[in-house]
């Protein structure tokens, strides 16, 4: 076990779905917290309370996002931002029909206690190596992501 193990454990004791973990691992990779962004993510969980897609998969998209998107119109998303994501949903799509038979939280932990304490643990911890494995992969530092310059463009 690692040290995010660990972490990602303790998060999931604490109630947090997997969607606040993931956001709550970038923050703190970064040295940072926010709050209001992690209770935002509340409205991803449990496949967004209907058992749509994976908290751990739109939460992913979100880090990816946070990390890489854009905050308004004189902004410009990251040039690496849409292969990021397309490689991290398409991965997490063929992973979780290969283990579970489907993507959405219904399909993985079917709403059942047990089954959500068997799987969730292990899947947060994939889904956050995969996303460390992507953002490196591109150099994006997580603790010091890109950010663009006064002129608009982003750094190299």
């Amino acid at each position: 076990m690692n040290e995010d193990t660990f972490r990602i454990a303790e998060l999931l004791l604490a109630d947090m779905k997997c969607s606040h973990v993931l956001m709550t691992l970038a923050l703190e990779a970064g040295g940072r917290s926010n709050p209001d962004l992690v209770r935002a993510m509340s409205g991803l969980a449990l496949g967004m309370g209907q058992g749509l897609d994976c908290g751990a998969l739109s939460g992913g998209c979100c880090v990816l996002g946070l990390l890489a998107g854009r905050s308004g119109a004189d902004e410009p998303e990251d040039e690496r931002f849409a292969d990021m994501l397309d490689e991290f949903s398409g991965w997490f799509v063929v992973m979780a029909k290969e283990r579970y038979g489907g993507y959405t939280c219904a399909e993985i932990m079917g709403f059942d206690p047990a089954l959500k304490a068997e799987r969730c643990p292990g899947l947060v911890g994939d889904c956050w190596a995969k996303l460390r494995e992507i953002l490196e992969s591109r150099g994006v530092d997580i603790a010091n992501p890109p950010r663009p310059a006064p002129d608009g463009e982003m750094p190299a």
